[in-house]
């Protein structure tokens, strides 16, 4: 069995250094930059109206929160919104910011933020896709997502019929697989692990306590994940937020040494942990965009899923929606983790060296420990447990997603059912492995994806560009560009 893990780890640990190689790292940001630029700067010229009509809309704008009735399978906005954060809000924003720090330095949390800026405009032009491409399955609800616009959009091109099915299909595969660990057994891990040092709870009475609840919840379908991630969701980030700033406050007097830390590291102005300054630069930049894509999952091509089945007509506006979750989950939530570690003492901000023995979430909860005490710990367990269970709940949709894709709607059932039991296993065994695993399908969801965003770009301007004339500079000459497919748009139009 060990020789058996042994060479996974090295299969795994070649695929994954090929993966997440500077090709990649400059294919993803460069999509976002690509996007950002065929848009004007979306992200800044128009962040008064995104902002107006995503969190500010929350509340001012009834349609955005109202539920769908009954017989609509459609969700709302709002929950749309709340169950892809609750997917992107989790283990990463802990665990990730942690281990971003340990291994490339406070100089990662720079290069975390740049993939975060250019990432709201990949993520704002998935959802565009999404929505763009959709259609209903045989239970009336919206199937969207990258192997939709892959293969009808993509697929549409001259001679590349074959090569947009193929990208969908590995897609989904990669999706398929991708939701076992990112989005069940590493999330469960860190729950179990956590409880267990915090609260002396046996990682067995975890595994079984999540599988009952994430039964009950997973097994009624979008609708009721979505019911729930809309309570659970604000409720958890504020706590989260409330928690952190405390931190912040509490030494602000470092502001100035931790953002100073965090750009001299990122520029090799500085060494990392006393290594040599080109090796810190690449291990900062390394880190910071892999984290980063492992916390707000821009250019994965895996929220675009759940936010397909909004009620939103216009596939602009929801791409705001894009745009605002990679917003909340790095700029916000993983600035103020990384903060609370750096401004603690625990990693010295001249060299970047740790100087605790505490890694991953471990190291966030001695951070928590300076102000908060022997509570601090206890805190970041309790939060890991929401963040990483309703990271949970909102995976269970992509990969029933990616299953129905390639196995029809009828049988989803089955995937659930895998899902849930995966739970158990995810709390009672040591799966360090599953972490590298996890980068290692997010690099190969993001590849396919990426692919599909970079080819039908023109398209992304185009939509953002009617968008912008009819709603923003209100011209009225202009017909809407809603849906690929005739019918939908007409209906949509109306």
């Amino acid at each position: 069995m060990n020789g058996l893990v042994d060479m996974i780890t090295k299969v795994n640990s070649a695929v994954n250094s090929f993966v997440w190689g500077i090709p990649m790292l400059i294919m993803l940001v460069g999509t976002g930059i690509l996007m950002t630029v065929l848009t004007k700067f979306f992200q800044l010229s128009h962040i008064g109206h995104w902002w107006k009509n995503t969190i500010g809309g929350i509340f001012s704008d009834r349609h955005v929160t109202k539920h769908t009735d009954k017989n609509d399978k459609a969700i709302s906005q709002f929950q749309s919104l709340c169950t892809a954060l609750a997917a992107t809000i989790g283990t990463g924003n802990i665990v990730g910011v942690a281990s971003a720090l340990i291994a490339g330095g406070p100089g990662a949390i720079f290069w975390m933020w740049v993939v975060a800026f250019f990432g709201m405009m990949t993520n704002y032009s998935e959802n565009v896709l999404g929505i763009y491409y959709r259609r209903k399955n045989s239970k009336g609800e919206w199937c969207g997502g990258a192997m939709y616009y892959l293969k009808d959009g993509l697929g549409s091109r001259k001679g590349c019929k074959q090569i947009g099915a193929i990208l969908a299909v590995l897609f989904s595969i990669f999706c398929l697989l991708a939701s076992f660990g990112i989005g069940n057994m590493s999330q469960i891990n860190s729950i179990a692990l956590n409880m267990k040092a915090a609260f002396s709870i046996p990682t067995q009475v975890t595994g079984v306590v999540l599988m009952i609840l994430a039964a009950l919840v997973i097994l009624g379908g979008l609708k009721r994940i979505a019911s729930v991630t809309e309570k659970l969701v604000p409720f958890m980030a504020i706590l989260y937020i409330i928690g952190t700033l405390v931190i912040f406050f509490a030494n602000i007097g470092h502001v100035g040494a931790v953002f100073g830390a965090i750009f001299k590291g990122a520029f090799g102005l500085k060494a990392v942990g006393g290594g040599i300054v080109g090796s810190g630069v690449k291990m900062a930049l390394t880190w910071g965009m892999k984290r980063g894509v492992f916390s707000n999952e821009a250019g994965l091509g895996s929220s675009v899923m759940v936010h397909s089945n909004s009620n939103v007509k216009e596939p602009a506006r929801q791409g705001m929606w894009g745009i605002f979750e990679v917003f909340a989950d790095t700029m916000v939530v993983c600035t103020l983790t990384a903060f609370s570690v750096l401004s603690s003492g625990l990693i010295d901000l001249e060299t970047g060296a740790v100087l605790s023995d505490a890694a991953d979430s471990a190291l966030v909860g001695q951070a928590f420990a300076t102000v908060f005490g022997s509570f601090g710990p206890m805190f970041i367990a309790v939060a890991i447990l929401l963040f990483a269970f309703s990271t949970v709940l909102g995976w269970s949709h992509y990969g029933t997603k990616a299953w129905e894709y390639l196995f029809g709607t009828a049988s989803t059932i089955a995937y659930r059912i895998v899902f849930i039991v995966i739970i158990f296993v995810g709390a009672t065994m040591n799966l360090s492995l599953a972490w590298d695993l996890s980068d290692t399908f997010n690099g190969l969801m993001a590849m396919p994806n990426l692919i599909g965003v970079l080819c039908l770009s023109p398209l992304v301007m185009r939509i953002t560009k009617n968008y912008v004339d009819r709603i923003i500079r209100k011209k009225t000459d202009v017909e809407p560009m809603l849906s690929v497919f005739p019918d939908i748009n007409a209906d949509h139009a109306e």
